[in-house]
């Protein structure tokens, strides 16, 4: 798509001060009037009719006004429609359809009638050249970009502060920053607005610290320009530095906005940090920040997944307004919970409520019947997909009703589901099904579907590490040997296990065998103290889930010292008694690892909820929420 740079030299122009004006000034009013009131699309047809009965059709300004309420009310085939019948669009009118489109997603569409407008010989302003630059950015059309950049530097338009914002967001976008750079260096230092454009446009791209360079160098940062940052680091999994940013941001008294609190408490979801979580909220009780949809499924979100799901219920029966993804955010933590009964009651509620549920809610709800064992349920709802709501089933949908019939037992009948589904199955769904056939010992289903896994190269770390599981629970560790050689030659890493606890509004984080937390010693001298007492209670470690084939008392060690016993020693040894302890474990919680919590939380009377890559455990009294399947 190109048009002529010559064309901006034309004279043929309609100008901005047009001095053609309806007879009746007056009816302008009114209609104008009329128009500002419209708060639904189908009040704009009747005004539009009387526009055209009233020989208001070619008036420019009562168009302007028609086209930019048409985009604002998601209309814009309208708009584009009232566009086509003017018979000589002026510069401001061509620039309120590009804004629509814009507006409305349709990038390319704004570009095309760009073109139209130089190619018509109408001089584009500023206005008109800030908005296609906008359409080019979000549409990355580079070469477009280029084609308006040439243009602006033309029209001596190059000094403008907006055309400059937008040609820096475009490069930045598109990825090109040495171009991008020398936009924005040209502008006046620590333009507080530019630098956000740019940190946004390095994040987005991972660049994480060349954005921290450009966030250093601005001297006087507003809201936008920190929560910039903040989101920046949060998206690039940099959950600890968002936070320490966000303290930053607070002894620099810069007041967050809503923005600012939903990139908060996505950070605090991540690392389980339930305390700040809780701080963050009554910031936002303080200061009254609104309490809107949006920030209410990011509440709903933290408070579940940092363990607090009471909490997280109490936030949604407070919520003014709920759309589909504030009864999806509360159905996922009822489900992560073991609250699965609660869970699919939530879903019949919503839908009685006269919502729609998408794809989402079904992933969400059928994934709540997995986790509850709910086979009758999890197929009636299934099947509702396609029969009441019109939703074709997906790659997830199918792996939640594989895991639901693996929990069951029905590991046979799993296997023939997959063999019958239109589409391949992927290694999420394979992963869930060899989970199962461990959990059963079915060692025979599991080797074919570890071998389908590996077969079709979609086996990763877990696949390699549960079938290692599958065999050395059997006793089997040649087998369970050349399974970790294969994962070996494959290049496919293990990821190493991470377990993190707040304590005192700190993280601390732990890996297996970890030296570096300065309490050491007393950690390890509690982890000792722990294992004397748990074998005096029964305690047999399950040394047969330690992949390698060595000594009982070697394998013991290799078990004693995983990340989550780690960090439960220091929430045992740095809080109150019957403080609850939070866990956050990157991976599956182990069998052993599950058998010994259950009797550290009967032993030492506390409540530990631990989070791991699949649900919560809540571990009281020496029973676990899950019943012993996860």
């Amino acid at each position: 798509m190109s048009f002529s740079t010559t064309a901006v030299t034309g004279n043929s122009i309609f100008p901005r001060n047009s001095n053609s004006r309806p007879k009746n000034s007056q009816n302008r009013k009114e209609v104008i009037s009329l128009l500002q009131k419209c708060k639904h699309v189908y009040q704009i047809q009747p005004i539009h009719a009387k526009i055209i009965r009233n020989a208001q059709g070619q008036d420019p300004f009562v168009i302007f006004e028609l086209l930019r309420l048409c985009s604002n009310l998601n209309s814009i085939d309208y708009a584009n429609k009232i566009f086509q019948q003017t018979k000589t669009p002026n510069v401001y009118l061509y620039t309120a359809l590009i804004d629509g489109f814009v507006s409305s997603g349709c990038y390319l569409d704004a570009i095309r009638l760009y073109c139209q407008m130089v190619n018509e010989f109408i001089l584009p302003d500023n206005y008109a050249i800030t908005s296609v630059l906008k359409a080019c950015g979000f549409g990355l059309a580079l070469e477009e970009g280029r084609e308006v950049h040439a243009q602006v530097l033309k029209l001596g338009l190059s000094t403008n502060r907006s055309v400059r914002m937008k040609l820096t967001g475009l490069y930045g976008k598109c990825g090109e920053f040495e171009r991008a750079r020398q936009v924005f260096d040209e502008m006046p230092e620590g333009d507080v607005v530019a630098s956000s454009i740019m940190i946004t446009s390095y994040v987005d791209y991972g660049l994480v610290e060349e954005a921290n360079g450009v966030f250093n160098r601005v001297r006087t940062k507003d809201t936008v320009c920190w929560t910039a940052m903040i989101d920046g680091l949060v998206r690039n999994g940099e959950m600890n530095r968002a936070l320490e940013v966000f303290r930053e941001m607070q002894r620099n008294n810069v007041r967050p906005n809503e923005v600012t609190i939903v990139c908060v408490l996505s950070a605090c979801s991540q690392l389980g940090a339930l305390e700040l979580g809780r701080w963050v909220h009554s910031y936002m009780d303080k200061y009254g920040i609104e309490f809107n949809y949006i920030v209410g499924g990011a509440l709903i979100n933290m408070y579940s997944r940092c363990g607090d799901i009471g909490e997280a219920v109490e936030v949604f029966g407070k919520m003014q307004e709920r759309d589909v993804s504030s009864y999806n955010s509360m159905i996922e933590g009822l489900a992560m919970h073991g609250k699965s009964n609660a869970a699919v009651e939530m879903f019949w509620t919503m839908i009685k409520q006269g919502l729609r549920p998408n794809s989402i809610t079904f992933v969400k709800v059928l994934n709540a019947c997995s986790h509850g064992g709910l086979l009758e349920f999890g197929f009636e709802i299934f099947h509702s997909m396609t029969t009441r709501h019109g939703i074709q089933p997906q790659i997830e949908h199918y792996g939640c009703m594989v895991d639901l019939l693996g929990r069951s037992g029905q590991l046979e009948e799993a296997y023939s589901f997959i063999t019958k589904m239109k589409m391949a199955p992927d290694h999420i769904m394979l992963g869930a099904l060899l989970s199962a056939c461990k959990i059963h010992g079915n060692l025979e289903l599991g080797e074919r579907v570890a071998e389908i896994l590996v077969n079709c190269g979609n086996a990763d770390s877990g696949t390699y590490v549960l079938l290692s599981n599958v065999y050395s629970s059997s006793g089997r560790w040649k087998e369970a040997a050349q399974v970790r050689a294969e994962m070996k030659e494959s290049g496919t890493p293990k990821e190493p296990g991470c377990s993190l606890i707040e304590v005192n509004n700190e993280i601390h984080e732990f890996l297996l065998g970890d030296l570096r937390h300065p309490k050491k010693e007393e950690i390890y001298k509690k982890l000792k103290e722990l294992n004397d007492e748990l074998k005096s209670e029964g305690y047999l470690p399950a040394t047969e889930v330690v992949l390698h084939d060595i000594e009982d008392r070697e394998k013991e060690w290799a078990l004693l010292i995983h990340s989550e016993r780690l960090a439960i020693c220091y929430g045992l040894i740095s809080t109150k008694p019957c403080t609850t302890l939070r866990i956050v474990k990157n991976l599956r919680v182990c069998n052993d690892c599950h058998s010994m919590i259950k009797l550290i939380a009967k032993i030492t009377k506390r409540k530990i909820v631990v989070r791991d890559r699949n649900r919560f455990h809540h571990f009281e009294n020496g029973a676990c929420s899950c019943a012993d399947y996860w």
